[in-house]
C-alpha cells in the first residue's frame, strides 16, 4: 500500500483549479424525508466485526434497497427528486416520454434502471468492455437497454454523453466535470442518507475512517458529513485502486489530474479520472490518501466471508487498506461494506 498524507487538509485545493465545482451538499434531511416515502427503504445496519486487531465497525450496504450496493441511494434519489414535483397524481407515470442516459463500472447503472423504471421513464446505459456480461443482464433484468462502447469507463462515459446531446437525454452520470454539476451533487447527496445512518448508529464517534473511491462520490458526500458531525477528530483515509490512483494523484499535483493504468479487479473503483465535486470535498476533508493493490484487496475477501460479510474487491477496499496499516490497538475504525459479492 502507498499512502499519502494530504497537504490541503482543511482549506482545499485552489478554487481556479476546481472549474467551478460546488462543495459536496451536508443536506441529509432532504434524501432522508424522501426515502421516508419509500416503501423499499430502510436502515441498514452497523456490524462491529471481531478479529480485524482495532474495533472495527462496518456500515453493510449489500442489502440497500435490494440493489445490492449503496449506490441505491444515488441516481434513483435524482431521478425521483425530478418526478415528485411533476405532481403526478399517479408517480409510476410521472416521467414517461423522459430518458436517463448514463455509463456504468457496475452499480450506479442498476441504481439508474430502478429509479427510470419505478417513475415510468426508460434508462439507457452504456457499459465499456471490460464490464463482465453478467452485470448487463443484470441491467436488462431492471428494464434498462445497455449499450456496449469503448474500451474503458471513461470511454463509455464520453459515448453515453454524446447521445444526451444528440438524441435530448438527461445525462446522469455519478462523476462531475466542468459544466456538469447540478445532477451529480444531487446524486452525492443521496448518499447522506447512508452517512446519516452510520452517525447514528456508531456508539462513539470513530479514530479511523477508511472511505473507498473510484470517482470519489461516496468518499466526497461521507467525508463531508463525517466532519459535519464529528469535527476534525477522526482521521479519514480515501483508498483507491493503484491501477486508477485519480484522487492520490490530483492531490499530489494540485489539480484534476486523468490517469492512465491496468483494469482493476476493483471494478467499481476503476476509474481514472476524479469527480471534481467530490476532489474539491476530500481535499479539505481527509487526511490520507492510500492506493491499494488488487492482491491487498482480495486478500481481505475470505476473512470478511468468514465473519458473514461476503462481498467484493470493491466492497472490502477500505477494510483492506485499513489492514494494512499500523494503528493503535485502542483505535476505533468505521469501514463500509459498499455492495454485494461479485456473481
Amino acid at each position: 500500500m502507498d499512502s499519502m498524507q494530504n497537504p490541503f487538509r482543511g482549506n482545499g485545493l485552489p478554487e481556479n483549479v476546481l472549474m467551478g465545482a460546488p462543495w459536496p451538499s451536508i443536506d441529509a434531511a432532504a434524501p432522508e424525508a424522501l426515502l421516508a416515502q419509500c416503501p423499499a427503504a430502510s436502515e441498514t445496519p452497523l456490524v462491529e466485526v471481531e478479529g480485524f486487531g482495532p474495533r472495527l465497525w462496518v456500515k453493510d450496504e449489500r442489502g440497500r434497497m435490494g440493489l445490492g450496493s449503496f449506490k441505491a441511494l444515488g441516481a434513483a434519489y435524482v431521478i425521483a427528486h425530478e418526478a415528485v414535483p411533476t405532481g403526478a397524481e399517479d408517480l409510476s407515470t410521472a416521467l414517461e416520454g423522459r430518458a436517463y442516459v448514463t455509463a456504468s463500472a457496475g452499480n450506479h447503472g442498476l441504481s439508474v434502471a430502478a429509479g427510470a423504471r419505478i417513475f415510468g421513464a426508460r434508462a439507457v446505459v452504456y457499459l465499456s468492455e471490460t464490464v463482465p456480461e453478467g452485470f448487463a443482464a443484470r441491467l436488462r433484468e431492471k428494464g434498462a437497454e445497455v449499450v456496449r462502447a469503448g474500451a474503458d469507463y471513461e470511454a463509455s462515459m464520453g459515448a453515453a454523453a454524446q447521445a444526451a446531446d444528440e438524441k435530448g437525454w438527461t445525462l446522469l452520470s455519478d462523476s462531475s466535470w466542468e459544466g456538469y454539476f447540478d445532477l451529480p451533487h444531487r446524486l452525492m447527496e443521496g448518499y447522506l442518507a447512508m452517512a446519516a445512518e452510520a452517525t447514528r448508529q456508531m456508539p462513539e464517534p470513530p479514530t479511523h475512517i477508511f472511505l473507498q473511491a473510484g470517482v470519489g462520490g461516496l468518499a466526497g458526500a461521507c467525508a463531508a458529513w463525517f466532519r459535519h458531525v464529528w469535527g476534525d477528530a477522526p482521521q479519514i483515509v480515501v483508498v483507491e485502486p493503484e491501477a486508477a490512483p485519480a484522487l492520490h494523484h490530483s492531490i499530489a499535483e494540485a489539480h484534476p489530474v486523468e490517469t492512465v493504468g491496468p483494469v482493476s479487479n476493483m471494478g467499481r473503483l476503476d476509474c481514472k479520472a476524479p469527480s471534481l465535486i467530490a476532489l474539491k470535498g476530500l481535499a479539505r476533508d481527509a487526511d490520507v490518501f492510500a492506493l491499494i493493490s488488487d492482491s491487498e484487496a482480495s486478500a481481505a475477501l475470505p476473512d470478511l466471508a468468514d465473519k458473514g460479510l461476503s462481498t467484493s474487491e470493491s466492497g472490502a477496499a477500505g477494510v483492506a487498506a485499513m489492514r494494512l496499516m499500523d494503528l493503535p490497538q485502542d483505535a476505533r475504525v468505521l469501514c463500509i461494506i459498499s455492495e454485494e459479492a461479485d456473481g
